[in-house]
Parts: structure tokens; C-alpha cells; sequence
């Protein structure tokens, strides 16, 4: 009996762990487009119009901000004169807010005598609805640059255009500041942009057999993906992330189609918007916007190059950010516009996607971070898990391996305490019936 308790007690805690490996995507009610999440682990922070009274960053971390239209913004960095530093902006305009052509946000980092490292701007084009728009600017160490080469105090400078006719309604802002890792071998590197690479587009990906993953609401959940065709669904006004691993040598191909609809076929220009951005949510590449009259539509990303060091010597932005291994990340927007001809209801998406090439090794030294991939990321790819998800999984099942190790002591302390008090009733009754206790009466000497 005590064999059998105990081995419920280990059925139990296995069928426990199978449950929790085994995690929903998020779930949103019909009609409903969520709200940007933001990083839970985000620290506040106030940028200022005045240069020397900035906040500094600090690497690694992520931050929440504020900015107004036509406001200009400064943060500080303390850098060294061998590190790559990477700072990102998320501005992310009010749902029901209103935007124009133009509208944006220019983020760059400068040196203390205001020479411009590098910048990115991101804006509103053709489609002129909210959702959440990303950029990004470095310092990189070069050796035949006397730019932005030296420690010291850098400035980190975010600005928001808006035309008369936007809202004026304040936008939040998500910053990130990474650092990237010492390179291996810096004198064996190549020191020139790729002349050319395979730029036809692979045949669509085989659809997997269960192929259904929702997306994430930002870039902190996004759903993670491999190569495959992918099923969802899309509200008007709503945008969904999905991230997936490209590693050194590999390169990424997606496209986004929407589903026929049969309430209308009114035509909707500029009805979807997809963007690709790279694990320091450096902004890659964007498509025209879909045009949407009821009928199945798609739209696809340029083939971009295989990802490679030696991107960021080119001068086209959307061959520079493809520089390194990590996630990258996929946002689709559904023009709220959608609503007025076809309702609230979702539109069927499918996003069909394709890593090609082999993975080659790392030219970093040491641990890559977020920009490496990983056998850990590879198999969240496979499950359809977003970051959050793995570590509450991760968190659960030791939880719960630690609530079965209890849960079996206890039954073994109890067994040890029944298996101790029959003995000694055993023994106090053949005591008293005159019989000699267990092992029989004392040996002679």
C-alpha cells in the first residue's frame, strides 16, 4: 500500500508538469484588440529637454517613458571605448488616437559635442492608423572613425513629429539599451558590406499539422515561431507580434494573408501593415500597405540578406540591421478602418514563414545574450511559446517539482512513524503475553 501511495503521489506530479508544460497562447474576446504590453520589468524614467539634467541608462535594462508632440528628448550614456551600445524606442501611440503621414519619432545618439553616431527614424506613412512603430541608433566602435570612438558621456536624443492634424495626446515610449558582446577575433572580421545573396523567395513552407499560434500584443510576448505556415486571427485596429530565431548565415522570408470575408467587398486601402525588426528592435523593413475589397489578399517582405557581421558596413538600412543572430520580430497591424465595412469580427491571418540557410557559428566571444540563438529558443520556436510563457512554465514546474519532493517526504515520514508505533504495539503485546521480543531472547556471552 505504501508503494502504491507513493507512486500516485509521483503520477500525480508528473501529470502536473505535463499540464503546465502545455500553455495557452493569449486569448482575447471577439472584437477585442489588447493593449501594447509593456515590459512588467520596465523601470520609469523622465526624459528631459535639457541635455546635462538626463537620466542615464543603464545596459541591459528597459525603461518607460513619456513623450509630447514636437517634443524633443534626452538620456545619458556612460560609455567605454570598446563596447557597441544599442539603444531602441517603441513609441506607441493611444488606440483610439489619431495619426498622420509623417508622424513619427527620430531616435539617435550623439557624443557630448553633439556629433550624431548614427540615427533611425520611424513613421506613419499610407497607413495612417495607431500602432506601435520602433527605431533605434548605436555608437560602434570603428577603427578608422574619430566619431563617437572615445569613454565618456553620450546622449541619447528622441524626437516626436506630429502634424496639426494628429492628436495631442501623449505617447508612450519603451527604451532599450543593449550592449554588444566582444567579438572573438576583431582582426579576422570582414570589414566590407556583402555584394550580393540569394534574393529569390523559397517555396511556401509545408502547412504543419497543428498550426494555429496567436500572437503576442508586444514585442515583451511575442509569439514565437518557426518555419511554417501559421493560422490566426486579427481584429481591426489590433497588432500582433510574433518573433522568430535567425541565426548567423540564415535568412528570414514572411508573408502575411488575409482571409476573404463574407459580410462585404468594399474596398479598404492600406488595410494591413507588416514590419520586420531585429533583436535590438532595430527597425529592418516594412511592405506597402495591403489593400483589403473582401477578397484574399497577401503581402510579402523583400528579401533581405542572411544575417552576417558584415551587414552593418552597408549603406541600405535594411541590409545593415540584419547584423546579428537572435530574434527577430514580426508585427502585423489590421487598420481599425476595417470595422466601419466588415464589422468587429476577426479576419482569418496565416502568416507563412521560412528560415533558409545552415546556422554558422557566433563571432562573439563568450556568452552572445539576445543576440545568439539557442537550443532553448529553438524549441520555443517549435511550441509556439513566448518568453513569458517559458519562464512561467519554467517557474511552475519547479514548483511543483518541489511540492512532489515534499509531498513524497511527508508520506515516507508518515509511513516511517506507522511503520515505528506497530512495531512497538507488537512488541509491548509479546511482552506481555511472555514472549521474547523481536530477534529473540539475549545471547550468552
Amino acid at each position: 500500500m505504501r508503494q502504491r501511495s507513493r507512486g500516485r503521489v509521483a503520477l500525480a506530479a508528473v501529470a502536473a508538469m505535463c499540464a503546465v508544460a502545455a500553455l495557452p497562447g493569449p486569448a482575447y474576446a471577439d472584437g477585442e484588440a489588447a493593449a501594447y504590453t509593456f515590459d512588467p520589468g520596465a523601470k520609469a524614467v523622465t526624459g528631459t529637454e535639457v541635455n546635462t539634467d538626463a537620466a542615464e541608462l543603464e545596459a541591459g535594462s528597459v525603461y518607460r517613458s513619456k513623450i509630447k508632440a514636437g517634443q524633443k528628448l534626452y538620456y545619458r550614456l556612460n560609455l567605454d571605448a570598446t563596447t557597441n551600445a544599442y539603444v531602441s524606442a517603441v513609441a506607441v501611440p493611444e488606440g483610439g488616437g489619431k495619426v498622420a503621414y509623417g508622424d513619427g519619432i527620430t531616435v539617435s545618439v550623439r557624443d557630448s559635442s553633439d556629433l550624431r553616431c548614427s540615427s533611425e527614424d520611424a513613421h506613419f506613412e499610407s497607413a495612417e492608423y495607431p500602432r506601435p512603430i520602433a527605431a533605434y541608433a548605436y555608437r560602434v566602435v570603428e577603427k578608422d572613425s574619430s566619431t563617437c570612438q572615445g569613454p565618456g558621456t553620450y546622449n541619447v536624443l528622441v524626437e516626436r513629429e506630429s502634424k496639426a492634424t494628429s492628436g495631442p495626446e501623449d505617447w508612450d515610449l519603451e527604451l532599450r539599451y543593449a550592449s554588444e558582446p566582444q567579438l572573438a577575433d576583431d582582426a579576422a572580421m570582414p570589414t566590407g558590406a556583402p555584394e550580393n545573396w540569394p534574393s529569390t523567395s523559397p517555396a511556401p513552407p509545408t502547412p504543419a499539422g497543428d498550426n494555429r499560434r496567436h500572437g503576442g500584443t508586444a514585442y515583451y510576448d511575442a509569439t514565437s515561431l518557426e518555419t511554417g505556415e501559421w493560422k490566426d486571427e486579427i481584429v481591426p485596429g489590433q497588432t500582433l507580434f510574433y518573433r522568430v530565431p535567425v541565426d548567423w548565415g540564415q535568412q528570414i522570408f514572411a508573408t502575411a494573408r488575409l482571409g476573404n470575408s463574407t459580410t462585404s467587398d468594399e474596398f479598404v486601402g492600406s488595410a494591413l501593415a507588416m514590419s520586420l525588426d531585429n533583436p535590438a528592435q532595430g527597425h529592418v523593413d516594412d511592405v506597402s500597405p495591403l489593400s483589403y475589397s473582401g477578397k484574399p489578399a497577401s503581402v510579402s517582405l523583400d528579401p533581405v540578406p542572411p544575417v552576417a557581421y558584415r551587414n552593418r558596413f552597408d549603406s541600405s538600412s535594411s541590409v545593415s540591421a540584419m547584423r546579428f543572430a537572435g530574434w527577430y520580430y514580426l508585427s502585423v497591424t489590421l487598420s481599425p478602418e476595417l470595422e466601419k465595412a466588415y464589422g468587429a469580427k476577426p479576419f482569418p491571418l496565416t502568416l507563412a514563414v521560412k528560415v533558409r540557410g545552415k546556422a554558422e557559428g557566433s563571432p562573439y566571444a563568450g556568452d552572445a545574450g539576445i543576440f545568439a540563438v539557442t537550443d532553448q529558443d529553438k524549441d520555443l520556436a517549435r511550441s509556439g511559446r513566448s518568453g513569458p510563457q517559458a519562464a512561467e512554465s519554467e517557474s511552475d514546474t519547479m514548483k511543483l517539482v518541489g511540492a512532489a519532493g515534499i509531498g513524497a517526504g511527508a508520506v515516507l515520514v508518515l509511513a516511517l512513524g506507522v511503520w515505528t508505533l506497530l512495531a512497538r504495539r507488537r512488541a509491548a503485546a509479546a511482552q506481555a503475553a511472555g514472549q521474547p521480543p523481536y530477534g529473540g531472547p539475549p545471547q550468552a556471552w
